[in-house]
């Protein structure tokens, strides 16, 4: 089973990282792999109650490769971590299979009582570089999550969000999912506070066009 997920999760950088030349590069030189690694034999020990031990193993994983996982975190098959410093993954964050994650994302909480309070990731989600996903929230399968994007609110599958507070953009209709780097696509306005801003700005234009038409007309027509 070990060598299972391990092998599979090198084919997984392989597959979709073009800077992984070879399966020895991955295992020696991919924090976010030791990352992981790490934080099954963290994840093992807090469920048979060696809480203690499972904090520290997971510290020293942070010490290691800059990027915090809590071992009470259920991280699913095959999860991609680029670059990975600064990552952090809260306590009750629950993640699917086939997540790229790039380097500062936080999967945080925004409340201090127990119980769930972290996200949730379904598969196949990409989470842009600086993004901040806040809450016991939902991240539909397929979606994406733009670079420096601060998510409070749920995201529903296959949909795209970008900007703070995250809003969702429009997107070009595409057969299945596609790898997006840095959860960031390029068919779409990235910036949809910019787009409402420039569709006002038209309406306002033909306004005051059509008030300039009426001013020219002759008294009585």
């Amino acid at each position: 089973m070990a060598l299972t997920f391990l092998r599979e999760t090198v084919n997984a950088y392989r597959e979709r990282d073009p800077a992984a030349r070879s399966t020895l590069e991955v295992l020696l030189c991919y924090p976010g792999l030791h990352a992981v690694l790490v934080h099954r034999v963290a994840n093992w020990l807090w469920h048979r109650r060696f809480v203690l031990a499972g904090r520290f193993t997971a510290h020293l994983g942070r010490f290691l490769t800059g990027i915090e996982i809590h071992p009470a975190a259920t991280i699913g098959r095959r999860l991609i971590i680029d670059h990975g410093m600064g990552v952090v993954i809260g306590e009750t964050a629950e993640i699917g299979d086939d997540v790229y994650l790039y380097h500062q994302v936080t999967l945080g909480g925004t409340s201090s009582a127990q119980g769930k309070r972290h996200p949730t990731l379904g598969n196949n989600v990409i989470v842009g570089a600086g993004a901040k996903v806040l809450g016991a929230i939902t991240i539909g399968d397929n979606a994406r999550v733009g670079a420096n994007a601060v998510v409070v609110e749920a995201v529903p599958a296959n949909t795209t969000v970008v900007g703070i507070p995250a809003r969702p953009v429009e997107r070009k209709p595409q057969r299945r999912p596609r790898f997006d780097p840095y959860g960031t696509p390029t068919d779409c306005d990235l910036d949809p506070l910019l787009h409402d801003l420039e569709s006002l700005r038209a309406e306002l234009a033909e306004l005051e066009g059509r008030v300039a038409r009426m001013a020219r007309l002759p008294v009585g027509e």
